[in-house]
């Protein structure tokens, strides 16, 4: 959220917004819609069945450009940045030297450079430490002129492939130049075969001064409709996705996260190029005594129909507190409460079961696995 003193920014789309009868509020610093008319709920249920359009304009972009720069950037992360071949995604950590996560970010490898995009609240501290760390090897370029729309649903492709033909061609975390026909103009986008739903669909980098045209042409395919905050939130909780300032940041770790996924095996112990990233002594540490650490996410849900939210007290069954809900709500599509949380490593076992404290009283809650309805990627 901005300081109230401090004027909000808005994305190339906010007279779409206000035209369309978005609720707007403050977030990341920008004026961004939470909901439309329609509601959270019908918006969530749309992307599920159909497609959405999201405006993430706040997000930070920029290009890594050199030939140090996979190297340069791999120095940042735990993650195999080298040897990831053109026209491939992949999901980062940034870390400090204490292995903690400073934000995730999405990055691709491009013929010409390394495209990133990174979460509108931490862009700013981001590229200044992208540029501290690593801008002697590599030319660091913020691109703000940029705007970025998301489109997301089992029926995204059929909608973009209309005005994008051979977008249906990519798979997940994969992407392309591309050339969007909307009839009135064409538009040069860059996108990826990728999102924050759990769903098939794409993330559109726009310039500024088409986004307005694109978002329109998006909405007026009969599969979309304009989504806001909201269900941008209750998808990503259902899909088992973190949020970053609440799931992960910088007190947690890749391996209490539970984000061991996105540290490829050539960064390990072991591996080719191990370690060599900020905080890696702990991480390595923390992986090869797993036993040894203090906390897990997990998946969580509710044996009752009470929606646990964020920042909920997590107590055993003795009534000692152990943890806290970071992220939860009530699903809309799994139709039951949800939540993420850390628990100790020791009770972070599947079917442990747990009490959240919601206005001093305990609901009972079992360990899950995530995510909580099936992701449906299209992987080819």
């Amino acid at each position: 959220m901005s300081d109230s003193a401090t004027p909000l920014l808005t994305t190339p789309l906010n007279a779409l917004h206000i035209e369309l009868g978005a609720r707007m509020v403050p977030f990341a610093g920008y004026s961004m819609p939470v909901q439309y008319p329609a509601g959270l709920m019908a918006e969530h249920h749309h992307t599920r069945n159909a497609a959405g359009l999201f405006d993430v304009s706040h997000m930070g972009q920029l290009r890594l450009v050199g030939a140090d720069a996979a190297a340069a950037f791999e120095s940042l992360m735990p993650v195999d940045v080298i040897d990831l071949p053109v026209g491939k995604q992949r999901y980062g950590l940034l870390l400090n030297e204490e292995g903690g996560i400073l934000d995730d970010l999405m990055f691709i490898r491009r013929e010409a450079d390394i495209f990133v995009v990174v979460n509108g609240a931490c862009k700013a501290a981001d590229i200044a430490h992208i540029q501290a760390r690593i801008g002697s090897r590599c030319e660091v370029i913020p691109m703000p002129e940029m705007a970025l729309l998301a489109l997301q649903g089992p029926q995204a492709v059929t909608a973009l492939s209309r005005l994008a033909p051979g977008v249906e061609k990519l798979v997940f975390m994969t992407g392309g130049h591309f050339t969007v026909h909307t009839g009135a103009q064409d538009i040069a986008v860059f996108l990826t075969r990728s999102g924050y739903t759990g769903e098939d669909g794409f993330e559109i980098s726009v310039h500024s001064r088409d986004a307005d045209a694109l978002a329109r042409a998006l909405l007026a395919q009969p599969e979309v409709k304009p989504i806001g905050l909201g269900a941008r939130n209750s998808l990503r909780l259902e899909a088992g996705l973190c949020l970053y300032g609440n799931d992960i940041d910088t007190t947690t770790n890749p391996v209490e996260a539970n984000l061991l996924w996105a540290m490829q095996k050539v960064r390990r112990a072991g591996g080719a190029r191990e370690g060599g990233f900020p905080g890696a002594a702990k991480i390595l540490a923390a992986l090869a005594h797993p036993d040894a650490n203090a906390r897990k996410r997990v998946g969580l849900v509710a044996l009752e129909r009470v929606p646990v939210r964020d920042h909920t007290p997590l107590q055993d069954l003795n009534g000692q507190t152990i943890g806290e809900v970071t992220s939860g709500l009530l699903g809309p599509t799994v139709d039951k409460p949800i939540a993420i949380g850390y628990v100790p490593a020791s009770m972070a076992a599947l079917g442990t079961r747990v009490n959240a404290i919601v206005r001093g009283k305990p609901v009972l809650m079992e360990i899950t696995s995530m995510p909580f309805t099936p992701n449906r990627y299209y992987r080819g």
